[in-house]
């Protein structure tokens, strides 16, 4: 009956795709239409564009050879889009069902002519993979990512970004009180579903402030921007905290990061992120920033 019911979304929608601009309402089919041909074990059914690239965790494949491809079994209610009109892009956190078991992904599509050109996805399975691992806590996107920015509060492009990538720098110096990042008073981080910064974060001692927290110096960091939404105000930024930000020797976190930007503050970061050998690379890291 799924399966159905997605022949036909994906019928009408190629219909609308293929003959104008993806616009926001465009790019969140693509997205819908990848998810539910993922959930009906179809790779056939998704739309890719002439010499269309797919990495998963890093690897080139194709789609029918992803682990994920091949074992999901099902799509939770949690989905953050973050889309991305100038750069035709759309990026998602999403809890997907692999065997049975939730598993944290994060995909990153880009479309031409309605088709989808690029395609990178990371999949976190348990707590050795993320080092944190809650993905029930995950239940819908929080009210603060899905707020809207009032028009007034609304920041450009260019400052999204600026003020987004002082995360990094922060994390680069080992201070976000050096690098002065703006962030709000109640401004918090999940990661992998886990409160670990702002207000009722009991992690370690000091964690209830964002800003003056307690943090690793991550030197070694490089990051690229993988989407801004510019009508919700979010920048997501892949990043590789490289030597010394996991406990596993010779592995490196790889983190998406996405930031609520708004009135020239941070109000909130949430993270999906997964262990990864050092020297893997993500398959697109042509355009990573120190």
């Amino acid at each position: 009956m799924r399966a159905a019911a997605f022949i036909l979304l994906a019928a009408a929608a190629g219909a609308n795709l293929a003959h104008a601009a993806c616009d926001r309402e465009c790019l969140f089919a693509v997205t819908t239409e990848y998810f539910d041909a993922l959930h009906a074990h179809r790779p056939e059914a998704v739309r890719l564009a002439p010499g269309a690239r797919f990495t998963e965790d890093g690897v080139e494949m194709k789609l029918a050879e992803s682990p994920l491809w091949k074992n999901a079994t099902g799509l939770r209610p949690y989905r953050l889009d973050i889309i991305d009109v100038g750069e035709s892009t759309v990026a998602t956190l999403a809890v997907v069902e692999e065997s049975g078991n939730p598993v944290l992904v994060v995909l990153r599509l880009k479309v031409a002519d309605g088709k989808i050109a690029e395609a990178e996805q990371q999949v976190t399975r348990n707590k050795t993979e993320g080092s944190l691992f809650e993905p029930d806590a995950l239940k819908s996107p929080s009210e603060a990512m899905l707020r809207k920015p009032d028009k007034s509060q609304r920041n450009s492009r260019e400052d999204l970004i600026r003020i987004a990538t002082l995360y990094p720098a922060g994390l680069k110096t080992g201070s976000f009180v050096k690098v002065d990042a703006p962030f709000a008073d109640d401004a918090y981080r999940f990661e992998n579903g886990r409160l670990m910064a702002g207000p009722g974060c009991t992690f370690l001692p000091g964690c209830d402030h964002i800003k003056t927290q307690r943090i690793p110096t991550l030197s070694a960091l490089t990051y690229r921007v993988a989407a801004v939404d510019e009508d919700l105000g979010i920048v997501l930024l892949n990043m590789n905290f490289g030597p010394g930000s996991t406990r596993a020797p010779g592995d490196t976190l790889r983190v998406w990061e996405a930031f609520k930007v708004f009135g020239g503050q941070i109000h909130a970061v949430e993270a999906f992120m997964k262990n990864m050998p050092a020297d893997a690379g993500s398959g697109w890291d042509s355009t990573a920033r120190k």
